[in-house]
């Protein structure tokens, strides 16, 4: 390429220093998310403040701030600021219009009806930036029926998001450390369940559609990233189903129960995709009281791909404080313990510790590399009557030092 075409492609996608927090994709979030970016920049309880907060952030029970009531009664159009930490794509920030169709107070009138707890039915339209020049524009919902014997839940989303390649198994054939690259384009995520009877076991099905124009630094050509023609292709188009069990006692932060699916998605060129691949997921979250004030959460989470699997969809360990595009492969499986102690009635701090590996390509799960990560946190018990803990983990992994804004569960 010519020196001007070089010049112009190193403006846009600049090399970053190699910072290995959890590149993702922007996912299209579920209610715990909508909520997030509300909730992180939000006042925590400061002793004497109760009295100059606006009637409905107080609890009157403790006196402390608190969003139980506003976020019960709440309805309507709610525009919602949104915080961006994740390294791999730079701090940055945007704004979403979340619409509430029922409130969570109506919800729980008609669970006594149910006998199921039933989410609001909830509608975003947004867009965020980070200073890495990744921009993203979305919208999604999801919505309950039928008694909630059926559930919708979906998206689409509009990407240019910059991140790096570390190559498969973590090694790039050309011996550089990682290769710059870009995904531009459209992704969509639909999914449809159905309650099994009145337990607490669901079936879906899903369609999963990406057409992203994924470019690689020109300078680095196939040779130095390893990668095959068909692991460079634009648009993958897969139909799944997933078998799901929720038991938790609350969708935010959980302190029994389990929560667990298996997720099979099959892409073919029958349905618009490039290659015909297989993506299979399996996970549980348990939760265990282990005295009044200790709660054990546990982990385990297995990834597996085969066929003619895109390099940017390939699994890879998932950790707070591990770059999950490090350790890519055909498989993943990934640990994690979790342990919450609850100090006093609003505020819990938070120690966490887990291990995964990713294998296939030229490895096997013996010989493949453990990636730990590892750190502490603190919450906040923000919405009392929801049971919402909100709050800071710092991580600790290979490559040093990460922080992550939690609202909720950290597992998704």
């Amino acid at each position: 390429m010519s020196t001007t075409e070089n010049q112009r492609w190193r403006a846009r996608y600049p090399r970053r220093a190699r910072v290995r927090p959890q590149p993702r994709l922007p996912r299209l979030p579920r209610l715990r998310k909508f909520l997030a970016s509300a909730l992180a920049g939000g006042l925590l309880a400061v002793p004497g403040l109760a009295l100059a907060l606006p009637e409905g952030f107080v609890d009157k029970e403790d006196g402390a701030f608190d969003i139980s009531d506003w976020l019960i009664e709440q309805k309507g159009f709610l525009p919602v600021p949104m915080i961006v930490t994740e390294p791999a794509v730079g701090y940055g920030g945007g704004v979403s219009l979340l619409f509430v169709r029922n409130s969570i107070r109506e919800s729980a009138e008609k669970a006594k009806e149910t006998g199921h707890m039933v989410p609001p039915d909830l509608y975003v339209l947004g867009g965020v930036a980070t200073e890495n020049g990744t921009r993203a524009a979305f919208a999604g919902g999801m919505v309950s029926f039928a008694d909630d014997h059926w559930r919708w839940r979906g998206g689409v989303g509009r990407t240019d998001v910059n991140l790096d390649f570390y190559g498969i198994g973590g090694q790039l054939p050309s011996g550089l450390t990682s290769i710059a690259y870009s995904l531009d384009g459209w992704v969509s995520a639909q999914k449809i369940s159905r309650r099994l009877g009145e337990s607490d076991n669901w079936l879906g099905a899903r369609w999963i559609y990406t057409d992203f124009n994924n470019k690689l630094n020109p300078g680095d050509d196939n040779r130095l990233s390893g990668l095959q023609d068909f692991e460079l292709s634009r648009r993958s188009s897969g139909l799944g189903l997933a078998l799901e069990h929720d038991s938790r006692d609350n969708i935010f932060t959980p302190s029994r129960g389990w929560e667990g699916a298996f997720d099979a998605t099959f892409f073919g060129t029958g349905i618009g995709s490039d290659n015909t691949f297989q993506y299979y997921r399996a996970h549980v979250f348990s939760y265990w009281p282990m005295a009044r004030n200790l709660i054990l959460a546990t982990r385990v989470d297995i990834n597996s791909a085969s066929g003619k699997v895109p390099f940017y969809m390939l699994p890879g360990v998932d950790l707070r404080g591990v770059s999950r595009a490090s350790y890519q492969d055909d498989h993943s499986a990934v640990g994690e313990l979790e342990l919450r102690w609850n100090v006093t009635p609003r505020w819990a701090a938070i120690g966490f510790i887990g291990g995964g590996r990713a294998w296939g390509r030229d490895t096997d799960f013996g010989q493949a590399p453990t990636a730990v990560g590892k750190g502490l946190g603190f919450r906040y018990l923000l919405a009392r009557q929801l049971g919402m803990w909100v709050g800071l983990d710092v991580a600790r992994g290979p490559d040093g030092n990460s922080f992550y804004i939690q609202v909720g569960d950290a597992w998704r």
